[in-house]
């Protein structure tokens, strides 16, 4: 018998050496090897089909041969049998051939096609995946102030798409919000359905369903009459649905007491549609969040002309290092005060391929340092994956931390290892400094611009302590991609965004030089809202600077 379908071992993703757990949503590296294993199991699909229809085929020939022969049999038994080669080859045919039939329809051509799944289903996305990347939708959608239907149309700043979403796909995302008890946006989504559905567009999801999730979400929002409106429909619909009934006479009492205490008259719903800005969004923990996602958006930038005219370009040495001497290296300023400086051709296109490939396999969710316990943990403000590299893995390392060196005049030797980062879907890296932060001092002097924003600072344990190499003095950054929609560098502070050019690097003093916090450092990579952006980064601790960065006058020198 043919064997319909062989059993491939694909060793793609194992190379990967992933882990099983969760977070693959947290870089596009790593969903882009995903696309691969997709392709593939589509083929296996295919096989999975042509040998269900070549059997489905031979069993057709086997019923058309055995009908025919069944015709002439039954139409004169006794004479059929008379003749000895049909009485042989009857015998035959119910002892053999109705048995090799009997094989042939129990062979399950499915076999392979579930082999290969259950071989990467271990590394497909999970629940928690599917949850992290729609939360990445909203989160794209906050900060850059796009509405449903944009996402829902593939109407994205700069770039139209057919990545479309379906009622079906709008009504999952209003699902998972709910269940988070994120109203604001399991409103903004459900209503994208509702509004999907009526236009006439076909969905598994009912419309009873849709009104069910929608009328609840309105009434958390606070919007009663129009949760009455919605719960209406609801009922109209499906005037046996076991909560719309009870729910509606809820919203009205309710309604009817709260225009009673206030002594006013009911107004009727509004008519407009829900869309972004018909409800306020919650606030959160972040203090900032206004003044970083508008900065994020390419507004409120503090950049003006008296500014402009003190930052300049340059043709840097190195303080004529040997290795700077013969080729320089360009060096832009990007602001004036605190100092940050962009280097041009930092990393060549070869160098930045060849860090990537190295940092890929090792790839594991981003932590931060919690600042109670300085303790590593993942946090829901940091959703990338990064790998850490030293110059033992690759020659190319050795170079980027010498070149490091050269243009700072700062010793490496007591740096961190070189940080690769990957950001996946809404990738970000919320307001944050890159320094540990002592208990706030009230005698600290502020001279010139903002030294800080006082409810930002925050008692936390020395946490590079058992390095024995202080505090993180310097930050030296090397953007690896360009991204085409999003993934700024932003300072909230003083109102800086740094766009991401490849092969470029971005460098600045987390300190001052008498060893004191820069607050105005504070800063945040904003959600990529369309590419993959990879960043790699070099923190440059204090030990051993003592003579190339010697300590200032004054606290803030």
């Amino acid at each position: 018998m043919k064997t319909f379908l062989s059993f491939k071992f694909w060793t793609l993703l194992v190379c990967c050496c992933w882990t099983t757990q969760a977070e693959i949503f947290t870089s596009i590296s790593q969903m882009t090897d995903l696309i691969h294993t997709e392709k593939e199991l589509v083929q296996s699909l295919r096989e999975y089909i042509e040998a269900e229809e070549t059997k489905l085929s031979t069993v057709k020939s086997w019923a058309n041969k055995l009908d025919a022969l069944t015709k002439v049999s039954t139409s004169d038994p006794e004479g059929y049998l008379a003749h000895p080669v049909n009485a042989y080859k009857f015998m035959k045919r119910l002892n053999t051939e109705w048995s090799e039939l009997e094989t042939l329809v129990l062979q399950n051509p499915s076999d392979g096609f579930i082999a290969n799944m259950s071989t990467h289903r271990q590394y497909f996305p999970d629940e928690e995946d599917e949850t992290g990347a729609a939360k990445a939708l909203m989160r794209l959608q906050d900060t850059y102030q796009l509405d449903s239907e944009a996402f829902s149309r593939g109407k994205l700043p700069g770039m139209h798409s057919n990545a479309l979403l379906t009622v079906d796909d709008c009504f999952d995302m209003g699902k998972t919000a709910y269940n988070e008890a994120d109203y604001y946006h399991a409103v903004l989504w459900l209503q994208q359905a509702l509004k999907q559905l009526d236009a006439g567009e076909e969905a598994v999801v009912s419309k009873a369903d849709i009104l069910d999730y929608l009328s609840y979400s309105v009434y958390q929002m606070g919007d009663l009459p129009r949760a009455i409106e919605l719960t209406r429909r609801l009922v109209a619909i499906d005037s046996s649905h076991q909560r719309a009934g009870g729910n509606l006479r809820y919203f009205e009492r309710l309604l009817s007491k709260q225009l009673s205490e206030m002594n006013q008259e009911h107004q009727p719903a509004s008519e407009e549609p829900i869309q972004l800005g018909t409800y306020s969004r919650p606030k959160d923990h972040l203090p900032e969040r206004e003044a970083y996602e508008a900065l994020c958006r390419g507004q409120g930038l503090q950049m003006n002309e008296a500014r402009r005219s003190r930052l300049f370009c340059r043709y840097k040495d190195g303080y004529r290092n040997p290795h700077l001497l013969l080729k320089p290296m360009k060096e832009e300023d990007e602001w004036d005060s605190p100092h940050i400086v962009r280097y041009l051709d930092f990393l060549s296109h070869e160098e930045i391929e060849k860090i990537k490939a190295l940092a890929k396999p090792r790839l594991a969710r981003a932590t931060v340092r919690d600042p109670k316990t300085g303790v590593l943990t993942t946090a829901n403000y940091r959703v990338s994956k990064s790998a850490w590299l030293e110059g033992e893995d690759d020659p190319v390392i050795d170079r980027v931390n010498q070149r490091i060196q050269d243009l700072t005049g700062l010793t490496v030797d007591t740096a961190e290892l070189l940080q690769v980062a990957n950001y996946g879907v809404g990738g970000q890296y919320e307001p944050h400094y890159d320094f540990s932060r002592r208990p706030y001092d009230s005698n600290l002097k502020v001279d010139g611009n903002r030294l800080a924003t006082f409810l930002n600072y925050k008692d936390e344990p020395d946490a590079f302590k058992r390095l024995g190499t202080g505090n993180r003095v310097a930050t030296f950054l090397n953007y690896m991609s360009d991204v085409e929609a999003g993934g700024a560098t932003v300072f909230p502070d003083f109102g800086a965004a740094i766009r991401p050019r490849k092969g470029t690097a971005v460098f600045w003093y987390n300190l001052f030089k008498s060893g004191e916090g820069d607050y105005r450092t504070r800063h945040a990579a904003c959600p990529v809202l369309v590419g993959s952006k990879w960043v790699s980064n070099k923190w440059i601790h204090e030990r051993g600077q003592e003579f190339r960065r010697p300590c200032g006058l004054t606290e803030v020198d």
